[in-house]
């Protein structure tokens, strides 16, 4: 597209803005989280000890790791016996131009700037999960594995949207410094170290299939683990009237209306079962680092291309409305279905209302689950099934004074009778 002279100040400016346009990558899936999603908790979206990738570098809170990880990088190289990384650049150098177009924003560094930071992160990640992996590489004076409140710290900060690398860059990293007599690949490593920060009592899909091939990057692998096939082609596609699904009763408004809840024992944080009146829900663990997993696990929902598996935002949502008071987390708590490390019901209960604020759901994974126990909720036999089990079978007692109440309105009707017949 050519300008002929004397255009318009205006179309030259355009026109330059043009030419220097970037299209965008097919691969791109690496995002700064937006606004509207940062704004109710902007500090689960930030890393509180380390940098990984271009958008938080070179922040000065998290200089201490950037130490760590020349320290990993000379025990790797220690280990095997190498004096140099030039056969580590080389290979970077190579996959340089991919690796750019895995994040949304054009990346300023120049290229001896982003290679160095891709190494440094990339062996930094891999001997983290090694460390995790096979004890017998682990320094007994490494502070990472020492100091509990660090490791788990860094195990938060791996999983953040904004801080994430290239997943084939990992892969190349991993195999090209394969440990000996291990037949370990990376995501087999990578889901052994995170199992313990994942909010699910450890039941995630741990199959290496087809379907783990195309990973992006760490946090994608970790979404992934929690979508099980069942999960995928399950409950929930079919089309429902809006106000089927949009809200349900809270735990304890559900009991009330006949419903029981139990504690599944198989399955992943989505396979959420309700079945003749009974609910049952895959134990969730909720600690500190809850929220800020749960909110960059639904970040990247937000950002993926499949707008209908929207699972964690689904899965939000559901708890959102189960969960609407401290009475509800304490119910659902002595069924067994949460574990509140934060030793406060009412943070729970805090943390779920915020989360569903500012929840963008296209279409939600748990419809047909909202559909049914709504329809149950209708049902006003089952209200007064409820209520009489409620008021009158809760105890012996209750139950003996209902027997007595009962026996005594039958020996009156019957006595009533006999006194008209005679």
């Amino acid at each position: 597209m050519m300008l002929v002279d004397g255009a318009d100040p205006v179309s030259i400016r355009i026109h330059e803005k043009l030419i220097g346009l970037t299209p965008n990558a097919p691969e791109c899936c690496i995002f700064r989280v937006h606004t509207q999603l940062r704004k109710t908790n902007e500090k689960a979206y930030e890393p509180q000890l380390l940098a990984i990738g271009p958008y938080h570098r070179g922040k000065d809170d998290l200089r201490l790791m950037e130490n760590h990880k020349l320290h990993y990088l000379q025990l790797l190289l220690h280990r095997r016996r190498e004096s140099n990384v030039e056969t580590y650049i080389k290979a970077i150098r190579e996959l340089e131009g991919r690796a750019r177009e895995f994040y949304a924003e054009p990346i300023s560094l120049t290229t001896d700037e982003f290679v160095e930071m891709m190494l440094l992160d990339g062996f930094f990640i891999i001997e983290l999960l090694r460390k995790r992996t096979m004890k017998v590489l682990m320094d007994e004076y490494d502070p990472i594995f020492q100091l509990g409140w660090m490791f788990y710290s860094l195990m938060r900060d791996l999983l953040l949207f904004e801080n994430q690398i290239p997943f084939f860059l990992l892969t190349k990293l991993f195999e090209m410094t394969e440990v000996p007599n291990r037949q370990n690949n990376l995501i087999d490593v990578a889901i052994h170290f995170i199992r313990v920060s994942l909010p699910c009592g450890g039941h995630i899909c741990l199959s290496c299939d087809g379907s783990l091939q195309n990973i992006k990057h760490l946090l994608a692998l970790v979404y992934k683990s929690f979508t099980s096939p069942s999960v995928e082609i399950g409950i929930g596609w079919s089309i429902v009237h809006e106000e089927e699904w949009s809200s349900i009763p809270s735990a304890i408004e559900l009991q009330e209306a006949g419903v029981k809840f139990k504690k599944l024992d198989k399955g992943t944080l989505f396979d959420i079962k309700f079945n003749n009146g009974v609910m049952e829900i895959p134990l969730m663990k909720i600690e500190e680092r809850s929220e800020s997993i749960f909110r960059n696990l639904a970040a990247y929902e937000q950002y993926s291309q499949n707008n209908h598996l929207k699972f964690f935002t689904g899965y939000v949502s559901f708890m959102g409305y189960l969960i609407n008071s401290p009475k509800d987390v304490e119910f659902l708590r002595r069924r067994g279905i949460i574990e509140n490390f934060l030793g406060d019901d009412e943070a729970v209960s805090t943390m779920f209302k915020n989360l569903g604020d500012n929840a963008i759901v296209f279409n939600l994974h748990f419809a047909e689950l909202f559909r049914n126990v709504n329809k149950h909720c209708r049902k006003r036999q089952n209200v007064w099934i409820a209520n009489l089990k409620h008021n009158y079978f809760s105890s012996p007692w209750a139950f003996i004074s209902f027997l007595a109440a009962a026996l005594l309105l039958l020996f009156t009707l019957t006595q009533t009778i006999f006194s008209i017949l005679s």
